[in-house]
């Protein structure tokens, strides 16, 4: 009797496991589910979107507009083509600042080593000052 009472209890535990495991596949589907649907639903408007826009194009209107515009520069019979020239200014030119090169050390005994230091980190070299 216990031998049956204990097999009972392990297949009806190992059905809750299953049971609960299908709970949450079922509830992980149903989240991409709703995801799905709002981007197809997005996708939609833009493609409705999109279709209206290639409908503009390739109507005459939107030929008409873009012959008008300042890509085109384009006029109908009759019409006069306006292109407003910008007047004429004198640039002033700005002269451009004399900048005094870095005044070598009066040693001319100075090493190399120093030298490269000192252009690669603008200080002086460890043990030594300016």
């Amino acid at each position: 009797m216990q031998i049956v009472f204990g097999s009972i209890l392990a297949i009806s535990l190992l059905l809750a496991i299953n049971f609960s495991g299908r709970i949450a596949a079922g509830q992980r589907i149903q989240a991409e589910l709703r995801v799905l649907q709002a981007t197809i639903q997005s996708e939609q408007i833009r493609a409705t979107a999109l279709k209206v826009q290639s409908d503009f194009v390739d109507s005459d209107a939107f030929v008409e507009q873009w012959a008008r515009s300042q890509e085109g520069k384009m006029v109908k019979q009759g019409e006069v083509l306006i292109v407003p020239v910008p007047g004429r200014q004198q640039a002033t030119p700005i002269p451009t600042p004399l900048i005094a090169p870095p005044s070598m050390a009066s040693d001319t005994d100075v090493r190399n080593s120093t030298l490269w230091w000192q252009l690669f980190f603008d200080d002086p070299a460890p043990g030594e000052s300016r």
